[in-house]
């Protein structure tokens, strides 16, 4: 397993030591040192490191906060806040750069080594994330060249369903959960961007937390409408409603 690439931004050049010297013997690789946050953005595009230990007090025209927000936007690295301050302005200010950890000075060897280890797995998860969104998105917006159907995540493997399988999709706070007849996936988006991508063709929006495929309805009932097989009921929401009868074919 190849070591995790770390970069220190530390302005006390004995801190800055003793901090190297400590990552090396809990087996890190030591990418580079900065004293100042311009320094700190130049070995940051120069090395990729995987994490960013970021003082938050440095001298010079940048503060680590300042520093770290520009980090995470331009280059997507976890960063770990070393600081002596822990008062509610200073931790007030460095939330909003979305921090992956925050050590309080003077720290031992493993509250370093806990707070990077938790930062690198929160970090990767993050980015699994990221990525099966997009490629779930990309299959999703290209649907009709790959003749009706979507790849989504179950078990760790992309699993292929036919759209013409589900039967609804149901929000669930930050994620919606795919309904077929007899399993349900459950990913991490939003229904507005879900709506957005499954299409109106064979979809329809009937409640906030509710898309359904048109041709799988049994019966409408309002303010419900029953599914087929299954026998699910739904709920149709008022703002749904005219949409909904515009949709079906009524004699």
């Amino acid at each position: 397993m190849s070591k995790t690439n770390i970069l220190v931004v530390e302005d006390e050049s004995i801190v800055s030591k003793d901090i190297q010297h400590s990552l090396k013997k809990l087996g890190y690789n030591v990418v580079g040192a900065a004293a100042t946050g311009e320094k700190a953005l130049d070995l940051a595009r120069e090395f990729k490191p995987d994490i960013v230990l970021m003082d938050i007090m440095l001298k010079g025209d940048m503060n680590g906060i300042q520093t770290a927000e520009i980090i995470r936007n331009e280059f997507s690295i976890p960063v770990v806040f070393l600081t002596a301050y822990a008062d509610e302005s200073t931790l007030s200010k460095a939330k909003i750069t979305e921090p992956y950890g925050y050590i309080i000075k003077p720290f031992k060897e493993i509250d370093l080594h806990t707070s990077i280890e938790m930062a690198i797995y929160k970090h990767g998860k993050e980015q699994e994330i990221i990525k099966e969104r997009d490629l779930l998105y990309s299959i999703v917006e290209n649907k009709e060249a790959t003749n009706g159907f979507i790849f989504v995540k179950s078990n760790s493997k992309l699993v292929k369903l036919k759209t013409t399988d589900i039967f609804y999709i149901e929000a669930l706070k930050d994620y919606v959960v795919i309904h077929t007849a007899d399993t349900r996936y459950t990913i991490h988006s939003t229904m507005k961007e879900i709506e957005n991508k499954m299409g109106t063709a064979e979809f329809i929006r009937v409640h906030r937390s509710f898309i359904v495929r048109l041709d799988k309805i049994a019966s409408i009932e309002f303010p419900n409408l029953t599914l087929e097989n299954d026998k699910k009921v739904i709920p149709i929401g008022g703002s749904y409603r005219e949409d909904l009868n515009n949709r079906i074919r009524m004699v």
